[in-house]
């Protein structure tokens, strides 16, 4: 089975970092997270402190807003060149190619995200300390907000304004990451950390059955 989805994983991974017709792709979700970052302190102003109050949950908020950018282009276009149908025949089964859509995903705005992250951090005046906390924070949250985005994108394909409807069903059910995300930074915040990263995998592992449910549904 590794076989049969590792050129379908290299395949999404290489749609999700180029974008469709080399178009956006990951630079648009990373250009979108920084300027959230770089436009914060302009709103509220240079005081340092209130930044660094702030600034991990706007990092945090910044992170869903860039996670759910590119839902439109996770299931939908797939979908509607037949592309599921085709995978279905060869008996592949639905919860492994949305598996790997989300792995895929994750590599393409996650990562991204954990590498810009001690920019934001300077450009929100976040120390050393909620610098890591921060980092510890995406790398356990981001799956759960790849996983949620993949199954909106799946439960909307097809539904006319399908990308507008799905950013509206997937920031409530992102608020647990973003709660348990920016409690974590707060002093003690193991327990948020702990919660996140419990949330981050309930979330992985009902995501590839929604998903898949969806897209049959949709087929019959």
């Amino acid at each position: 089975m590794i076989a049969r989805l590792w050129p379908i994983f290299t395949r999404d991974l290489a749609l999700l970092l180029r974008g469709a017709q080399g178009r956006g792709g990951a630079v648009l979700p990373l250009l979108f997270f920084l300027a959230v970052a770089m436009l914060f302190p302009f709103a509220v102003g240079p005081d340092a402190r209130l930044l660094g109050r702030t600034g991990a949950g706007v990092i945090w908020v910044a992170a869903l807003l860039a996670a759910i950018l590119p839902l439109d282009r996770l299931v939908e276009p797939d979908l509607e060149a037949g592309f599921f149908d085709q995978w279905a025949l060869r008996g592949i089964a639905e919860e492994a190619l949305l598996l790997v859509r989300i792995v895929a995903h994750w590599i393409s705005f996650g990562v991204p995200l954990l590498l810009a992250a001690p920019l934001s951090a300077g450009l929100l005046s976040l120390d050393a300390g909620q610098l890591r906390a921060v980092e510890l924070g995406l790398l356990l949250g981001t799956p759960g907000l790849a996983a949620i985005g993949v199954t909106i994108a799946a439960l909307t394909a097809g539904l006319r304004a399908g990308a507008a409807l799905g950013g509206l069903l997937a920031i409530p059910l992102a608020v647990p990451l973003l709660i348990f995300g920016a409690g974590s930074l707060q002093p003690g915040g193991e327990g948020g950390l702990l919660l996140l990263a419990a949330t981050s995998l309930a979330a992985l592992a009902i995501a590839p059955f929604a998903g898949g449910a969806a897209i049959r549904a949709g087929r019959e």
